[in-house]
């Protein structure tokens, strides 16, 4: 009887210790899996930075000290990542308009655009904070 029940236990470690080191994994090696060349040949990564070191020059001081307002709720360690991914998005918009500079409606678009939904709670509290009207945008929230 105690054999068996030792035998159980370690099947159900095996079985766990499995399962916990894919999940760790896939979480671990995302980034890694977002650098594979897609059709066109380029990543979701070097499409993201050929959107930023095309209009980097477009940001003025104070659409960048908004966007950094905008991520404070993402936590410290992948707030970095974020802020590449949403900035990533928001250039992509700024080169399919033409835009001569970032503005605030550019950056809340792709902000919403960039974001999972489950974040959209936060930057709603964040505009209303900043007294920011997101009636023009509540076609992209949904």
């Amino acid at each position: 009887m105690p054999s068996d029940m030792f035998m159980w236990f370690i099947v159900f470690w095996s079985v766990f210790l499995t399962v916990i080191m894919f999940i760790g994994g896939y979480f671990m090696f995302r980034k890694f899996l977002k650098r594979f060349p897609k059709e066109d040949g380029k990543s979701i990564l070097d499409w993201q930075d050929y959107y930023l070191e095309k209009t980097i020059h477009l940001w003025p001081q104070e659409k960048k000290d908004l966007l950094e307002e905008l991520v404070e709720p993402v936590p410290e360690l992948f707030r970095d990542t974020a802020r590449e991914k949403i900035a990533g998005k928001i250039g992509e918009l700024a080169l399919e308009e033409n835009a001569n500079l970032i503005n605030e409606d550019l950056l809340i678009r792709g902000y919403i655009i960039a974001t999972p939904k489950r974040d959209h709670k936060f930057l709603r509290k964040k505009l209303k904070e900043k007294e920011i009207d997101v009636a023009p945008y509540e076609h992209l929230f949904t």
